[in-house]
């Protein structure tokens, strides 16, 4: 049972923490021991989790339950070879994890011809056994309930890989349920972890959260439905009560997976991999949370990439739409539809440091032209006072904000796709038989720059290289077609910028003064945004040029030889 000290008012406001996959992997002992004990005392605590990853996301859980669905369909086998009668028999080690992990992988070395996937889910077996032992080093019966539970997960994929291995098919909707495993292992060793430290916990899964709610909401009547549909609006305000339904008749800190899956096509269709944070961010909006925080490995956001520009610092504050504009191009900040959710329905968005809990983060808000910010939102019960904000008139609970821009950021592996036209073709049937070229090998465009016959566009370089030449070629029967690879997308981005007269300009002649070539240009509708398209080489110069000319606060000096940048560094 939770100690008193643990356990808020029932009247407390509710805080959910939602963790990444390698803060689950890496910090899931600060995470119990500190983090949420410290929340506790104020408020009422959800937390929504992603599949762990050890190190790195490449290495993680969901990549390895990608990976063996991908093996289920490759995989060719010899028929089994049948142990001999002093053996334990193959039955009893899928029996809800009677077996202990030596003895699974044992009976699984027997096997003749086994499909490969069985060695990676060994793996991912494996790997949360040693995670249970640091995660519940205390009392060994839960450890040892936790270990049988990891092994009965593990064996009920087995046999859901071996039957999609019979039927040659992994539909996508299979793949949502083989992924769904990844958080359900996750979220058991967080809900140990946590009751091995004293602190009640529930673990909450979500497979099935979809079948309450109305058919007509999940799948609006209409004549032309088809499985791959977008879900509309009502169907997440419905999704986001029930959850909350679910979260409130847990009597200890409910442990959600991220994972609601079943819905109409496939929840990574539907959502992609940033399910888990919309799933938290709807749990906040069904509880009237007084904050969602996203808990990552870094600070916050910065006003350029600390890793490259030494001279970044952490911004306190920021609007939705700078956030939209800084994910797309190049800072991991927050998906926009999941933070949407969140803000709509005038609840912040705090980014935090599960490296440095202590740290204030990064609040995204609206800003004072749309929203008074409650003193409330500035105050984060786990640092000692409130968060420091940039300073409001007395009283007013308004962040007031600075007219500069926010951030400088790089979005690498680009190249720019040049179409001009060879011929008096009228305008509007140029553009229209570019776009609808684009549209057929579904290519997403990141900017774009056009004339009466010329058309630039900027694009990942991700493209397959057969896709990419087909592209082209259908291209050049409209005009003159040229690729420039190893190209970056340089943003300056900030809200207050269109109040700001000349800071184009400034940017432009910064790049200029440094010898950057600048290939393209583009600003958005918005006017939050000005990007431009540079040779790769010159990225790092020019993150660096842009944040010291323009971002940093301290008096600059007009030539470039000032400061820390000097002919050493250019």
């Amino acid at each position: 049972m939770a100690t008193t000290a643990q356990r808020p008012p029932a009247d407390a406001p509710w805080v959910v923490q939602k963790y990444g996959g390698t803060s689950v992997g890496k910090f899931l002992t600060t995470i119990v021991d500190s983090i949420t004990p410290s929340y506790l005392q104020t408020n009422r605590v959800v937390i929504v989790c992603s599949a762990r990853s050890g190190q790195t996301k490449a290495l993680g859980t969901t990549n390895l339950l990608l990976q063996a669905s991908q093996e289920a369909m490759s995989s060719t086998c010899a028929p089994l070879k049948t142990p001999s009668s002093s053996s334990t028999p193959m039955s009893s080690s899928f029996n809800g994890g009677s077996l202990s992990s030596s003895q699974l992988s044992s009976q699984l070395a027997r096997l003749e011809g086994a499909p490969s996937f069985h060695a990676t889910v060994d793996k991912i077996q494996q790997d949360h056994l040693e995670a249970a032992q640091v995660a519940v080093p205390h009392r060994s019966e839960l450890r040892t309930q936790l270990e049988n539970e990891i092994i009965a997960e593990c064996d009920g994929l087995r046999e859901f890989l071996q039957a999609a291995r019979i039927l040659h098919e992994v539909s996508p909707r299979s793949r949502d349920v083989i992924m769904g495993l990844g958080e359900r292992l996750a979220c058991r060793l967080v809900r140990a972890a946590l009751q091995d430290r004293g602190i009640a916990s529930d673990l909450v899964t979500l497979e099935s959260i979809v079948d309450e709610i109305d058919e007509d909401i999940v799948r609006p009547p209409s004549s032309t439905w088809e499985s791959t549909n977008y879900l509309e609006q009502p169907f997440y305000d419905r999704l986001a009560v029930v959850l909350a339904e679910k979260i409130r008749a847990c009597s200890g800190v409910p442990v959600v997976t991220g994972y609601f899956g079943n819905v109409p096509g496939s929840l990574l269709s539907q959502v992609g991999r940033g399910y888990t944070d919309l799933c938290a961010a709807l749990c906040a909006v069904g509880l009237k949370a007084s904050e969602l925080q996203i808990w990552k490995e870094v600070d916050g956001v910065f006003t350029a990439d600390p890793r490259k520009v030494p001279t970044a610092r952490l911004v306190p504050a920021i609007t939705p739409e700078e956030a939209a504009e800084l994910t797309y191009y190049g800072s991991e900040v927050i998906h926009p539809f999941t933070m949407e959710q969140a803000i709509k329905k005038s609840v912040p968005i705090r980014i935090k440091n599960v490296e440095n809990p202590t740290g204030t983060g990064t609040v995204i808000f609206p800003d004072h032209t749309s929203v008074t910010v409650d003193d409330d939102i500035r105050h984060d019960p786990f640092v000692d006072g409130h968060v420091e904000q940039p300073s409001p008139p007395s009283g007013s609970g308004i962040i007031e904000r600075c007219k500069a821009p926010t951030a400088v950021t790089i979005k690498d592996n680009i190249l720019v796709l040049n179409v001009h036209s060879n011929r008096k073709t009228i305008s509007h049937g140029f553009f229209a038989r570019i776009f609808g070229t684009l549209n057929r090998y579904g290519v997403v465009v990141d900017l774009i720059s056009t004339s009466e016959v010329h058309v630039s566009m900027a694009m990942t370089a991700e493209l397959k290289p057969r896709t990419l030449e087909r592209l082209t070629a259908e291209l050049e029967h409209i005009g003159t077609v040229s690729v420039l690879r190893n190209m970056v997308i340089l943003s300056l981005v900030g809200k207050e910028m269109r109040h700001m007269v000349g800071v184009a300009g400034r940017m432009f002649s910064t790049l200029a003064e440094g010898n950057v070539n600048i290939e393209m240009i583009s600003q958005g509708a918005n006017e939050i945004n000005i990007s431009c398209v540079i040779h790769e080489g010159a990225a790092l110069k020019a993150l660096n040029l842009i944040h010291y000319s323009i971002l940093e606060l301290s008096p600059k000096p007009n030539n470039m030889e000032g400061g820390s940048f000097g002919r050493s560094f250019f």
